[in-house]
């Protein structure tokens, strides 16, 4: 049996029915769908039933939560009955609120957010964070852990600087993917597929470059047969 791709399908659907028939699609050939905010707002809890459906695809809950700490344990406890094999929070809610979120959703993994990819170098002075990227993430990413998240969320430009610094346990998420030819977008620091688990990755986040395929199933599949293909190279 081929093994699925560790990729999550990010599902920024326009409604429910595209979002569960997106995940059916992709669910063959990747190891987990993507529920973001907007989705969540939208359709509440009932959205993660209609993607997961019958199979056995991880959920991914990507809701960034970031605020006090007795709020975000309250959210994560929740969200936690939902069995999303991730939840999101945001590094910079610091080590208290981290760890209120990992104490309230023993059987998720909270994976922290550390700089979003979306912000380059010189955003960061504008929000109060020293930069560059590069070591922002990385001490954030070493709090994180610290506070007892058990995955980050990093770019793929810093992925294999932050392996070495949190070491081989903690699970490494990375938007930014864009395979080959793709539009960077609205992602400022990005990478291939290959590059970014070359780099130490451990699960990728791609989106528009399935979702936005005439056959959603058909392209995740091609990406999941590039990454076999380079896995199989390297050996």
């Amino acid at each position: 049996m081929t093994s699925l791709a560790p990729i999550a399908v990010a599902l920024d659907a326009p409604d429910l029915e595209t979002a569960a028939r997106w995940a059916s699609l992709v669910t063959p050939h990747v190891s987990t769908v993507k529920v973001g905010l907007e989705l969540y707002l939208r359709y509440g809890p009932d959205v993660v039933a209609s993607v997961r459906g019958a199979s056995r695809v991880e959920v991914f809950l990507d809701l960034k939560l970031h605020d006090i700490p007795a709020t975000v344990e309250g959210a994560a406890r929740v969200v936690s009955r939902l069995r999303p094999a991730y939840l999101t929070v945001h590094a910079t809610g610091g080590a208290a609120m981290i760890r209120a979120a990992v104490e309230a959703a023993p059987t998720t993994k909270i994976a922290a957010v550390t700089v979003l990819t979306s912000l380059h170098d010189r955003d960061l002075a504008g929000i109060g964070l020293n930069g560059p990227a590069s070591d922002a993430v990385r001490r954030l990413a070493v709090m994180s852990v610290a506070a007892g998240a058990q995955a980050l969320v990093c770019s793929p430009q810093e992925a294999a600087a932050v392996r070495v610094e949190v070491g081989p346990e903690i699970t490494l998420i990375t938007p930014g993917v864009r395979p080959e030819g793709s539009a960077a977008q609205d992602q400022m620091r990005v990478a291939t597929p290959e590059e970014a688990l070359s780099a130490g990755a451990d699960l990728l986040v791609i989106g528009r470059p399935i979702t936005g395929s005439p056959d959603p199933g058909a392209a995740a599949a091609g990406i999941a047969a590039a990454l076999r293909r380079t896995s199989t190279a390297t050996r």
